[in-house]
């Protein structure tokens, strides 16, 4: 299986390829640009075959040496056949692999803030909700 590609920006990675309608509509909500602000999420996708099916651990071996980001969110089964979308948010930093998953209309604030270390990886892993998903923080 060949590496990981080092790109300008982060990582939407494809692993399942089960589902082209799930993949599409996953990407359409990530490029949406979000909030006042109209926040976008700077990320790259890769829509390769050759990553069908990866673990975790598997991406953790096929990072390049010096890979520049902190972490990488994976299309897997998961993600393409529940509603909602739930994304795989892995933590790259040591290689620490720790995980949350998150529905795609988060990706812009997770990308935003965890690219320009506004904010920690812990944050959005502990704000997930009962089912395990990042939904967003919630309003005051």
């Amino acid at each position: 299986m060949k590496r990981i590609p080092e790109t300008e920006n982060l990582l939407v990675l494809r692993t399942d390829f089960s589902n082209q309608a799930a993949w599409e509509r996953i990407c359409a909500i990530i490029r949406k640009p979000v909030g006042v602000f109209r926040f976008r999420a700077n990320v790259d996708f890769v829509d390769d075959i050759e990553y069908a099916g990866i673990t975790k651990d598997q991406l953790l071996e096929l990072l390049p040496k010096e890979y520049s980001h902190s972490f990488i969110i994976l299309v897997d089964r998961t993600a393409t056949s529940l509603p909602n979308y739930p994304l795989l948010i892995v933590d790259l930093y040591e290689r620490s692999g720790r995980e949350f998953r998150a529905i795609p209309s988060q990706v812009q604030g997770i990308e935003n803030n965890l690219s320009i270390a506004n904010m920690d990886f812990e944050e959005f892993a502990e704000s997930v909700d009962e089912s395990g998903v990042f939904r967003g923080f919630p309003r005051s």
